[in-house]
C-alpha cells in the first residue's frame, strides 16, 4: 500500500483528477448497470436509483457552489437556497411552457395553474421562455444577477460576518414570501409541475432520467474543474488571502469587495445550474426550495464534508443526502435531530470535517520526508472568521 501511494504517477495526481476520475467510473458504472442488467439482477440500476443519483450530484454542484464562497472567501450565505431555486425556476418556466394543449385544461399558451386563476394572457416576464436559449440565458443571469445587486450593496458597505448572514438570509425568505403569492405568476404555494419534455424527449422515459443523470455528472465535472482553477489562480490566492485577513489585503491595495462580489456571482450561478438540472429530476419546483432551513443545510454538508477542500462539499453533499433518505424513510420525525446531533460531532471531533480526516490519514501513510501537497485547493481557513 505504501509503494501504491508514493508512486509517481498518485503524487502527480490533484483533486481535480481523482474527482474526475471517480465520477466518469461511477456514471459508466450506473450507465451499463441500468441499460444492460435486467431487474432482478444484483448489478441492475434502476431507474428510480438513476434519478436520486442525480438528484444528489444536483445537490454536490449546490455544495460546492457554497465552499467556493465560505471555505475560501469567508462569506457564510445562509441564501444560496435562493439562488439554487431561481435556477430552478427558470427551467420550470420553459418546461412549462413545452406542456402545450396538453394540460388539463388545453391551453395551448397558458400554463394550467394560470388558466384556473383566470389569466387571460401570459405575464410579460414569461415572454421568451418558452425558448431553450433564453431559458439558458435565465438560469445564469436571474441567480447571477441577484448575487450582483445583493453582493454589491453589502460589500462596499463593509457588512460580514454575522450580519451578512442574517441579511442573506432575509434575502431567502423574503423570496420565500414573494413567490408563495399566486400574483406573482409562479403557481404560488403548488409551484410547477406536471412536467411533460425537456427538449422534445419524455421526461418519464428512462433513456431521458438517465440522459439527465449523465449531464449533471458532467456539468459538475466542468464546474469542478472551474472551482479547482479558479481557487489556484491569482484571483483565487487573493480571495484566500481575503477570507484569512481581509484588512490586509486591503492595507497592500486591493479592493477586497469587488473580488467578493466576484466569486459570489459565480457562486450563485454554479448553484443557479444545479437547479436547473434538478427540476427535471424531481419533477417539480415549490417555494420550499427558498426556505432559509434548505440554505442552513446545504451549509452544514459543507461542514461536514470539509470546509475549503472542494472535494470535501462533494462528500458531504452525498453522505447526508443518502442519510437523509435513508433515515427519513425509517424515522422521519428524528432526522432532524440526527443531523444536527452529526454536525455537532464533526464539529467537536472532526473540525476538518470528513476531508481533513482523509488527510489525515494519507499523512500518516505518507512519509514526512516526501512533503505535503501544496494547492491552495486543500488548505483550509486557517483560522475562524469573525
Amino acid at each position: 500500500m505504501d509503494t501504491l501511494l508514493n508512486s509517481p504517477m498518485i503524487k502527480k495526481m490533484s483533486s481535480l483528477h481523482v474527482v474526475i476520475a471517480i465520477l466518469f467510473i461511477s456514471t459508466l458504472y450506473v450507465t451499463v448497470c441500468n441499460l444492460f442488467f435486467a431487474e432482478g439482477s444484483a448489478l441492475h440500476v434502476s431507474d428510480y436509483t438513476v434519478s436520486l443519483l442525480g438528484k444528489y450530484l444536483c445537490y454536490a454542484l449546490l455544495a460546492l457552489a457554497v465552499d467556493l464562497v465560505w471555505g475560501y472567501c469567508g462569506i457564510l450565505s445562509l441564501g444560496h437556497g435562493a439562488f439554487f431555486a431561481l435556477g430552478g425556476y427558470a427551467m420550470g418556466m420553459y418546461l412549462m411552457r413545452q406542456i402545450g394543449d396538453r394540460g388539463v385544461y388545453g391551453n395551448p399558451e397558458l400554463p394550467d395553474f394560470m388558466v384556473f386563476l383566470n389569466w387571460t394572457e401570459i405575464p410579460w416576464y414569461w415572454a421568451g421562455s418558452d425558448n431553450a436559449l433564453v431559458m439558458i440565458l435565465l438560469v445564469f443571469a436571474g441567480p447571477g444577477l441577484l448575487a450582483y445587486i445583493f453582493g454589491t450593496l453589502a460589500f462596499r458597505s463593509r457588512v460580514s460576518g454575522v450580519y451578512l448572514s442574517i441579511m442573506t438570509q432575509a434575502m431567502t425568505y423574503a423570496l420565500l414570501l414573494s413567490f408563495f403569492r399566486n400574483e406573482m405568476g409562479f403557481g404560488g404555494n403548488n409551484g410547477l409541475t406536471d412536467f411533460k419534455e425537456l427538449f422534445g424527449f419524455s421526461l418519464q422515459s428512462p433513456t431521458t432520467k438517465l440522459a439527465l443523470f449523465v449531464a449533471t455528472a458532467v456539468v459538475l465535472a466542468i464546474g469542478y474543474g472551474i472551482s479547482h482553477f479558479i481557487v489556484n489562480s491569482k484571483m483565487g490566492r487573493v480571495v484566500t488571502a481575503i477570507r484569512d485577513s481581509e484588512s490586509r489585503v486591503r492595507f497592500v491595495g486591493y479592493k477586497p469587495e469587488h473580488y467578493k462580489v466576484w466569486i459570489f456571482v459565480v457562486s450563485a450561478m454554479l448553484a443557479g445550474v444545479a437547479g436547473a438540472l434538478y427540476v427535471p429530476q424531481v419533477g417539480i419546483i415549490n417555494p420550499g426550495e427558498f426556505s432559509p432551513l434548505n440554505s442552513i443545510e446545504i451549509v452544514i454538508w459543507v461542514a461536514i464534508g470539509g470546509r475549503g477542500t472542494l472535494y470535501g462539499a462533494l462528500v458531504g453533499a452525498i453522505v447526508v443526502s443518502y442519510a437523509k433518505t435513508r433515515f427519513t424513510a425509517i424515522m422521519p420525525e428524528a432526522w432532524l435531530f440526527g443531523l444536527g446531533g452529526l454536525f455537532v460531532l464533526v464539529t467537536l471531533l472532526l473540525p476538518k470535517g470528513l476531508a481533513g480526516l482523509v488527510t489525515n490519514l494519507m499523512d500518516k501513510l505518507d512519509p514526512p520526508s516526501q512533503g505535503k501537497q501544496s494547492d491552495i485547493e486543500n488548505t483550509p481557513p486557517v483560522a475562524e472568521n469573525k
